[in-house]
């Protein structure tokens, strides 16, 4: 196996927010930072737990996300990272990613961030626009994003991405052009632009199921998507995901190494993992997830890296053809690898899916090669409906 392959990246989930975006639905609360002391020694022995399932594979990719991982203090990421350190190979270029809201930088804490070993930072910027930005229950406004660029690079950071949202209720091409054009200005390495997903049990959907904001207007969206992505092309952002573009050389690894369908050690309250040929979670409560690690009766489960494990699945191979499927097609540039694909699966891809292969050629929504599988300009805003015509073959 290649390194592409054998190479591991950790996800550490920071669930503790101090004001919960209206749009999220991810594992976060509020008014909890007082056990961040204690979550950080959890996290410690959880990753302890781990480095014994890991058999000594090398860490390429570490990236912290929440939640709002930018309230932890410098000290408590230098725990952990001794921790990992301590437990794991790490690989001299290891990508070691932070997630963080605008307000919560200074310039001394990125300082001690870099010199701590973060490399890659990823900025919450969300919109340009005033309002949009109360209706989320944002902290931050424009001016703030500026400054925390700024600061930023006076820190040494040269690898930032911010995150955008799109398609928002009231939102129109105007508000969204005067986000891009702000965006554009800031000059980051990294771009991610995501449509706003208005999910069960967050605040705005309520709000628009109960007619209280209107409901995104679905051709708008696309407009939005495209006058971005062509926004970003004249910029010069290449874009290798459906939501992603980059300056070159700036793609974010570790999120690749979901998108490859790769294994990846999640740890924290209520994070994911892909390990061992199990898919599982971890106790969502953070103080029962911490109850958890300091217990010598930790429930273990046989195959699952953790003793904090709340579910596990066994992967069967049409869950992991799904999933390679679903995540593959993304990779705007690379799409699915076909020798990869034989090696994983013992076949081709269109010598398992030759008829949905053909349809989606011929429609226009799909380029097949020698070397790979993946979506034409226009596939790319259809997505949903390419990728269900290759589920629908799979018998899960």
């Amino acid at each position: 196996m290649s390194s592409l392959e054998t190479e591991l990246s950790i996800y550490l989930h920071i669930p503790f927010c101090s004001v919960k975006c209206s749009y999220c639905a991810f594992n976060t609360y509020t008014d909890l930072e007082h056990l961040i002391p204690s979550y950080v020694d959890a996290l410690c022995s959880e990753l302890a737990f781990a480095a014994g399932h890991c058999c000594d594979r090398r860490v390429h990719t570490i990236y912290f996300g929440g939640g709002t991982p930018s309230l932890l203090s410098p000290r408590q990421f230098e725990l952990v990272l001794q921790q990992l350190a301590t437990s794991f190979r790490i690989v001299d270029d290891v990508e070691v990613s932070l997630e963080a809201n605008p307000d919560d930088l200074s310039e001394a804490y990125l300082r001690d961030l870099r010199l701590l070993g973060f490399n890659r930072l990823s900025i919450g910027m969300q919109s340009a626009n005033a309002a949009i930005l109360q209706m989320f229950d944002r902290r931050h406004d424009l001016q703030t994003v500026e400054t925390a660029l700024e600061y930023a690079r006076r820190a040494a950071f040269d690898n930032v991405n911010l995150d955008v949202i799109f398609g928002s209720p009231g939102e129109n091409m105007v508000d969204w052009q005067g986000t891009v054009e702000a965006m554009l200005r800031f000059s980051p390495e990294h771009v991610s632009m995501y449509g706003l997903e208005l999910k069960g049990g967050t605040r705005l959907r309520e709000q628009v199921d109960a007619g209280e904001l209107p409901r995104p207007d679905d051709d708008l969206f696309a407009d939005m998507y495209e006058f971005a992505a062509a926004s970003l092309a004249a910029a010069g952002y290449g874009q290798y995901e459906i939501s992603n573009w980059r300056r070159p050389g700036k793609e974010c690894q570790h999120n690749l190494q979901y998108w490859r369908n790769l294994e990846y050690l999640g740890v924290g309250a209520g994070a994911h993992g892909f390990s061992g040929g199990y898919r599982y979670s971890t106790i969502a409560s953070p103080a029962r997830y911490i109850a958890a690690l300091r217990s010598q009766s930790a429930r273990i489960t046989t195959g699952v890296p953790t003793p904090a494990a709340a579910k596990s699945t066994l992967v069967s191979e049409a869950d992991d053809l799904y999933e390679t499927i679903m995540m593959g097609l993304r990779l705007t540039k690379e799409g699915i690898n076909r020798v990869r694909f034989r090696q994983r699966f013992g076949r081709d891809f269109i010598e398992i899916f030759a008829g949905p292969a053909q349809r989606m050629c011929a429609a226009g929504l799909l380029n097949v090669t020698s070397e790979r599988i993946r979506l034409s300009q226009d596939g790319r805003l259809l997505s949903n409906g390419v990728i269900r015509a290759f589920v629908d073959e799979i018998t899960l």
